[in-house]
């Protein structure tokens, strides 16, 4: 079912070109039987693992056979007692969390958040259809050097905010520029939140966004903070951390000392000395303050833009 064609049907749905891939799944554009565009997301017979094949220099051209290095597929990881460790997903196990992506997704509704319309199975596998989102992600935004505008952030943190209280939609948990995209009206949107599972032990996020692997608010938190200082000094804080012990709700010295490490940072302004201080001191609110919720960073980006 995977790696399609233009021309080729999936249902009802005429493919029209491939859009993208992560660790778990494919998204091609399509097109109904009325000619409405829409995205059609299947998942990959395995995934979730580190070893994903990528292609041999950045580029923009997305393709089925390899991931370039400007994207940060989602990981599978699984919980033990020694820590944490990456590992694949099998068909069944990716068909599940695609199953509970469409549920998650089809109750509720949001101007930021990427629409289900349906979902049906082919050869007993799910197929997800979606509103197809016309614009840039915020990595090609990022990659093409255009301008980038911390109100997408605010009206991120805003409808996350509003689906929090109002829907069960309580954290996308895996906020990165792939997952952001910008309408050429200005409005964000995000895309493929975490896949949520009833076991305990595995969580599917992207780490380097969610550090610290959080099923909460506060990933969303961390996840906008790590993109805030990606934005400012074209590098991630905690790209060579031992995250292993992350996610442990209790440890011992050796995890405490393992966690202190890891939100050890070099400040964006010693990279980028044109960081403005109160940007900064949000950024680091973000990723080191674990009580600074959706609320806090609303009203410091309300603070900050004001005066601008």
């Amino acid at each position: 079912m995977i790696k399609l064609q233009a021309g080729e049907y999936l249902g009802t749905y005429k493919v029209q070109r491939f859009l993208g891939r992560g660790g778990f799944a494919y998204v091609y554009l399509a097109e109904d039987n009325s000619g409405r565009k829409v995205a059609l997301k299947v998942g990959d017979v395995a995934g979730g693992g580190r070893y994903v094949t990528r292609f041999v220099e950045i580029t923009d051209e997305r393709s089925q056979e390899w991931i370039s290095p400007d994207e940060t597929p989602g990981e599978a990881v699984f919980f033990r007692n020694d820590g944490v460790r990456i590992d694949f997903l099998d068909m069944h196990e990716i068909d599940t969390l695609i199953r509970s992506e469409a549920t998650l997704l089809g109750d509720v509704k949001s101007p930021n958040l990427v629409k289900v319309r349906d979902v049906f199975d082919i050869d007993g596998r799910p197929v997800i259809v979606m509103d197809f989102v016309r614009g840039k992600t915020l990595r090609e935004k990022i990659r093409a050097l255009e301008g980038i505008r911390l109100n997408w952030f605010l009206a991120i943190v805003r409808s996350l905010q509003k689906l929090q209280e109002t829907t069960d939609f309580k954290y996308h948990g895996d906020l990165k520029p792939e997952n952001v995209i910008i309408k050429p009206s200005g409005t964000a949107v995000m895309i493929d939140p975490a896949l949520r599972t009833d076991r305990a032990a595995l969580i599917s996020t992207t780490p380097h966004y969610n550090p610290l692997l959080l099923r909460s608010p506060k990933a969303d938190v961390m996840g906008i903070g790590v993109m805030l200082y990606e934005i400012l000094t074209g590098t991630l804080p905690f790209d060579e951390a031992p995250w292993q012990y992350a996610g442990r709700e209790h440890g011992g010295e050796v995890e405490r000392l393992s966690l202190s490490y890891f939100l050890s940072y070099p400040p964006p302004r010693s990279l980028n000395p044109n960081t403005p201080e109160a940007l900064e001191r949000i950024t680091y609110r973000c990723l080191t303050v674990m009580d600074y919720g959706l609320e806090d960073l609303e009203r410091d980006l309300v603070d900050f833009l004001r005066k601008e």
